[in-house]
């Protein structure tokens, strides 16, 4: 499945063209065109599925077991010390086809972990009440 208005699923296609450093039947890894850092891949299935909720379930081990290779093939051919590896679901997703962040990290690099302000729950209660609530939609959905 693709959407013609998809600019990864056009990489895919290869009606544009990408730095392609991996790919097989189920996914397509390529260099982002706006790197955090020079080695930064972005690694997308070949399908388009928008976010990891809608990637359908045979498919999350084939994507996280290419992640694992890229993140050991960044490293290595960078020199890294590490990777940082990161999906957006919705927000902040520039493009609506699910893809993986694989970048290169080095400590002192300038990157500071989340990007964002870290907020405190209220006190215990608001903490077990969020949990409880995060529960009982796993269940949810484990059971349906």
């Amino acid at each position: 499945m693709t959407d013609d208005s998809c600019v990864f699923c056009k990489i895919v296609a290869g009606a544009i063209p990408a730095n392609v450093v991996y790919q097989d039947q189920d996914v397509i890894a390529f260099l982002d065109i706006d790197p955090l850092f020079p080695g930064h891949v972005l690694l997308c299935p070949r399908d388009h599925h928008p976010t990891l909720t809608d990637l359908p379930a045979p498919l999350a081990g084939p994507i996280m077991e290419k992640t694992q290779i890229m993140a050991a093939a960044v490293e290595a051919a960078l020199d890294a010390e590490g990777t940082f590896i990161a999906i957006n679901n919705r927000v902040s997703q520039l493009v609506p086809h699910l893809h993986v962040h694989v970048v290169p990290r080095r400590r002192k690099d300038g990157l500071r972990g989340f990007f964002w302000p870290r907020h405190q729950y209220k006190d215990e209660g608001a903490r077990e009440a969020v949990r409880d609530a995060i529960e009982r939609e796993v269940k949810k959905i484990l059971r349906s």
